[in-house]
């Protein structure tokens, strides 16, 4: 598995802003945001459910993921996905950083990668609902 996930059920704005003050609580701050959505529209006439990937970043992790490896930012930052599925719940995936960078053979890197995993589902905790993965 590369990520973990929970469901919800309730307002897609209101998830969303619970999940980034609970991004923001484990000290992870939003560096991209892509509206899958918007785009698809946009480009293709496509009409799709809401669907964002948030690309969360905690610089001091970052910072020293860089330093062991310098190439390691090609594998961040931590996607997270925000979607609407068809029976209407939230769904919040999380981008498993062991699974991706599990690639890098760099010592420390693994430790770093458990610190952000479990910072990141803490944030799941927080949110509730219906946990998958792990």
């Amino acid at each position: 598995m590369y990520s973990f996930s929970t469901d919800l059920n309730g307002y897609l704005a209101e998830i969303e802003q619970q999940l980034r003050d609970a991004l923001k609580e484990e000290g992870f701050g939003i560096i991209t945001e892509i509206d899958v959505k918007a785009t698809m529209k946009e480009k293709l006439d496509i009409d799709k459910l809401p669907y964002k990937i948030l690309g969360a970043c905690n610089p001091a992790l970052a910072n020293q993921a860089i330093n062991a490896e310098p190439d390691i930012g090609l594998l961040l930052p931590c996607n997270v996905v925000i979607r609407e599925e068809e029976n209407g719940t939230i769904r919040i995936a999380f981008m498993d950083p062991i699974a991706v960078l599990s690639l890098v053979e760099q010592e420390g890197v693994e430790a770093l990668a458990g610190e952000v995993r479990t910072r990141l589902l803490r944030v799941r905790e927080s949110l509730g609902g219906t946990f998958i993965g792990e």
